[in-house]
């Protein structure tokens, strides 16, 4: 199986480490979305050998992907996937809370897009645009560890929160944060 879970803060995506809780846990039938489009039915054994295609930090929100079928994890997360994934990134610029694009130069965003470094290694293009004033949107095809919060650091912002939207085709939609569902089966990475 391959379960979408809207991932709260406090739960790390993996195994759980240093006290925290593996999001994977979240995956019970409690926490099954009511509204939930899949007519598979929840089985404990859906539990088993879940691993998670991607990684979003304990401080962040969002899509998260838990799959049983390496196919879905390649996908998604292989050396040469296509899939991108799409974020929501609430923004600080210094003291700037609000009204933060106003602030922010110009030249800094395009940065953003296309010329940071992490790890010695040059990033691949990003799509990353204003949302709103305190809020930008950022679209990547890699993934590397806390890459947009490192990003962000380069450039002189710091990240306030981050949410996940989108993988692929995927969408987190209305799923409520703690619970999940099942990938439909018109679904596509």
């Amino acid at each position: 199986v391959t379960i979408l879970l809207h991932k709260p803060v406090g739960f790390v995506s993996g195994q759980a480490e240093k006290g925290y809780r593996s999001a994977a846990e979240l995956v019970t039938e409690a926490n099954h979305w009511p509204e939930d489009r899949s007519p598979q039915k929840f089985k404990a054994a859906h539990r088993h050998g879940l691993a998670p295609a991607g990684r979003l930090d304990i401080d962040s929100v969002g899509l998260l992907v838990l799959t049983q079928d390496g196919r879905v994890a390649r996908r998604i997360i292989g050396e040469d996937s296509p899939v991108d994934k799409e974020y929501l990134v609430r923004v600080a610029f210094g003291p700037v809370t609000q009204n933060v694009q106003a602030a922010f130069p110009p030249q800094r965003l395009a940065l953003l897009r296309h010329g940071l470094s992490l790890d010695g290694q040059p990033l691949k293009p990003a799509q990353v645009h204003w949302q709103n004033p305190e809020q930008l949107r950022f679209v990547l095809t890699e993934g590397k560890k806390r890459q947009i919060r490192r990003m962000c650091e380069l450039v002189g912002l710091r990240v306030v929160g981050l949410k996940r939207i989108r993988i692929g085709q995927v969408r987190l939609g209305a799923l409520p944060v703690g619970q999940w569902r099942y990938l439909a089966a018109d679904e596509r990475f």
